[in-house]
């Protein structure tokens, strides 16, 4: 059942990235229509980012005050009806009143997801179900482009907006009648496969083992340096997985003069190798784990490799003259870049009772986006001439989120009530 929960779940954040890049495919159409430029479009992204971050802040919270089922049923319900609000859009106003109600209610899928792997899975399998929620995101950037292009074709993009809308509420009629309560009261659940998830103690177990769960509040998590590693890691990291989220098609209509069409077959390739990265990085956290290395030092190995990958190909993708080498070489980035993400966003689960998963979750999808803001605003300065300056600066990140997860974080293992230290005490 646990497998049947992550994968609908997965389904949810593919059709979360249809929706979010439907604007980024169709904007060479959309801004010559509305008279807008790509500064307006910066705008337009850092709306959305603005309130993205605040999004993962109350969906955070809220998902650990309400719950999986409900929590998700709200976020994926609201974002449904701010995407289809985008087809009466006329001016950069109103797409970005509707950009900032689409950030606020898609951010609620990555603290609801995270809290949901806590919950359903030991610390084994926990990378690999991430790996597999991640792998969504990449599914959905796969179809999108090809997809939002071919529908645009068809009915314009006043009519891709509302089509593609309708696509959250199918979702949500499976989501509802399969996800009846937690693992520990599921009716679907065997007793085999709840004691596996539950993890309990056995007849041997330590008293340390048999305590209370400690099940911090947000000041408590964040007295913590285990939570200002992930945090930090989230925030060097996350803007190279946004550059191109949110900048790929313009990427390709200004480097190559792609029309919208073009994007549509080019900007699905890199990821490809997102998706892989998704699913290597969470079976070779788990192999690690079996293997006999701890699970904090298995998601540490496994986020090193990602950004060794990462590096090279960030520095090498600017140079690329051929838009079949640019994109093969990108897919190289996003390939790192989700063999380590994955691991990364596990942690919460690794660190803190599924209680409070969400919390944490939330603030470093803050974190995030304050990174990613800061890059936002970067790009049309820095790419007056080519996009290399960028792709270098968002390399220049890659070791310092690393860097955060070894030394910062430190030990990453269960935090007990009586470990509480802020940064300058450690």
């Amino acid at each position: 059942m646990r497998w049947v929960i992550i994968g609908l779940i997965a389904v949810a954040t593919v059709v979360n990235y249809i929706d979010r890049n439907a604007l980024a495919v169709m904007w060479p159409e959309i801004a010559s229509e509305v008279g807008a430029t790509k500064d307006d479009y910066a705008l337009l992204v850092t709306i959305f980012m603005l309130f993205y971050a605040l999004g993962q802040f109350v969906f955070g919270k809220l998902f650990d005050a309400i719950g999986v089922r409900l929590g998700f049923a709200l976020s994926i319900g609201f974002w449904s009806i701010s995407i289809m609000l985008h087809a009466l859009a006329n001016s950069i106003l109103s797409f970005s009143i509707f950009r900032a109600m689409l950030g606020i209610s898609e951010a609620g899928a990555w603290p609801g997801a995270v809290k949901a792997n806590a919950e359903w899975f030991p610390a084994k399998e926990r990378a690999l179900a991430q790996g597999i929620f991640n792998a969504g995101a990449s599914v959905g950037a796969i179809i999108s482009a090809p997809l939002i292009a071919l529908i645009f074709l068809w009915l314009g993009w006043k009519g891709t907006f509302l089509l593609v809308g309708v696509l959250g509420f199918i979702w949500l009629l499976p989501w509802l009648v399969i996800y009846r309560a937690g693992p520990d009261r599921h009716p679907w659940v065997s007793d085999a496969e709840r004691a596996l998830i539950l993890d309990k103690p056995t007849a041997h177990a330590t008293d340390e083992a048999l305590a209370p769960p400690y099940v911090p509040t947000l000041k408590q998590l964040l007295s913590h340096r285990q939570s200002w590693g992930v945090i930090l890691s989230r925030f060097f990291l996350d803007p190279i997985w946004w550059l191109f989220v949110s900048w790929l098609p313009i990427y390709l209509a200004e480097t190559f003069n792609f029309d919208i069409k073009q994007i549509g077959i080019f900007a699905w390739v890199p990821y490809v190798g997102a998706m892989i990265g998704s699913m290597l990085g969470g079976w070779l956290s788990g192999w690690l784990i079996k293997s006999g290395h701890e699970p904090g030092m298995a998601r540490k190995l496994t986020v090193t490799l990602g950004g060794l990958i990462m590096i090279p190909c960030l520095i090498a993708a600017p140079n690329m003259t051929d838009p079949t080498l640019a994109v093969l070489v990108i897919a190289g980035v996003l390939l790192g870049f989700q063999i380590a993400i994955g691991n990364i966003q596990t942690i919460p689960g690794d660190l803190f009772d599924g209680r409070s998963v969400g919390s944490l979750a939330g603030v470093g999808g803050m974190a995030a986006v304050a990174g990613t803001l800061i890059t936002t605003w970067l790009v049309p300065v820095m790419t007056k001439v080519s996009y290399g300056p960028i792709f270098i600066l968002v390399a220049a990140l890659v070791p310092l989120s690393i860097l955060s997860l070894w030394f910062v974080t430190g030990r990453i293992a269960p935090v007990q009530a009586n470990a509480s230290r802020t940064l300058k005490d450690n």
